[in-house]
């Protein structure tokens, strides 16, 4: 199976990446960009190892884009126009795609001919996003797939794998932080700010909020009295916790050096739950501390995470976490053996080979 995937990157981690970019080729940049782990969770396992068959490019990067098709001797300004090369190059059988808000129906409608499968990845709501098509929609939250479904795709349940690099950063742990949250914060996320404000609240906790805001609550926070923004503001607990986004590699750090890992989902997500940062802190080894809800196999409260029915009892949780390190030790260990062998590479990529 030859199988092409393309991803997006995000934008605060392309303002973090940026200063670091050195290479002059696409192999090399493609291999620096790999070993930052970014979305790694995501990334099928023979494009981790290297395997010839697989091919893997940040389709919106336009560096990274340009050094291929420079490379090719058919330099070109037009990115679209460079996926659909590097893919009749690559003669793909299965196109697997992590950014179809770019590249949607029209787009698979102008692959070339060698393409027998087309699948992406979705789990988020998209409005009017036409993804019918292709081939299938995979995602691990069940009320989204149904939506799917009910607009006219074929959708299926697929998960996250865990990343063998976490394992270096669980097993040289360091609790320096009691409590970590990373993660967005815009309009969207009314529940999880209070969340982090029950957190913020906690007294005598040492923690450290990693925020990307939206573009409004940059805003908000620069010019702190702009008409109509104000609910878009970091209230006063959460500013004075607040550090920059993480990615990747600076993220499993951070996860390995604090003992609980606090999360929250999207207010739009319903009851199902399952974002990545479940996988990157059981996988970091830390303890889960996660709104109540219903999660993927193998994430159970109290055995491999913890959980929080509302806001109010994040503070006691916290307490009763640190104040009980046996159980404390206990749930993160469970959840780490769990997330480990449950969601990892090779049966991540098993479920892929059988879905397609």
């Amino acid at each position: 199976m030859r199988v092409f995937q393309n991803n997006g990157l995000s934008r605060g981690f392309r303002e973090r990446y940026a200063g670091k970019r050195k290479s002059q080729s696409f192999a090399l940049e493609l291999a620096e960009f790999l070993d930052t782990r970014f979305s790694a969770p995501h990334i099928l396992a023979p494009v981790l190892a290297g395997e010839s068959d697989a091919f893997y490019t940040n389709g919106d990067d336009e560096q990274l884009q340009k050094l291929w098709a420079r490379a090719q001797g058919a330099p070109s300004d037009d990115l679209e126009q460079i996926l659909l090369a590097q893919i009749e190059h690559h003669r793909t059988d299965v196109f697997y795609n992590l950014d179809p808000m770019r590249y949607d129906s029209a787009f698979v409608r102008k692959l070339p001919g060698c393409v027998k499968t087309t699948v992406c990845w979705r789990a988020a709501p998209s409005g009017n996003l036409d993804l019918t098509g292709y081939d299938l929609v995979v995602c691990n939250f069940p009320s989204i797939l149904d939506d799917w479904r009910r607009k006219g795709c074929k959708a299926e349940y697929f998960f996250p794998g865990h990343d063998p690099a976490m394992d270096a950063f669980a097993n040289a742990r360091r609790n320096d932080l009691d409590l970590i949250f990373v993660g967005g914060f815009s309009r969207h996320h009314v529940k999880r700010s209070l969340a982090l404000q029950a957190a913020a609240s906690t007294s005598e906790i040492r923690a450290r909020f990693h925020l990307e805001d939206s573009r409004l609550t940059r805003v908000a926070n620069m010019v702190p009295f702009v008409p109509g923004l104000s609910s878009y503001r970091h209230p006063r607990e959460i500013r004075a916790r607040r550090a920059g986004p993480l990615y990747g590699r600076d993220l499993y750090a951070a996860l390995a050096r604090t003992r609980i890992v606090l999360n929250g989902a999207v207010d739009m997500a319903g009851r199902d739950r399952g974002n990545m940062r479940c996988f990157e802190a059981t996988g970091c080894g830390a303890v889960l501390l996660t709104d109540s809800g219903s999660y993927p196999e193998g994430f159970v409260d109290g055995e491999t995470m913890v959980t929080y029915s509302s806001p109010d009892q994040i503070p006691q949780l916290i307490q009763r976490l640190l104040r009980e390190l046996s159980w404390a030790d206990f749930v993160a260990r469970a959840g780490y053996a769990m997330v480990r062998d449950r969601y990892s590479k090779e049966r991540q990529w098993a479920r892929f080979q059988e879905l397609v």
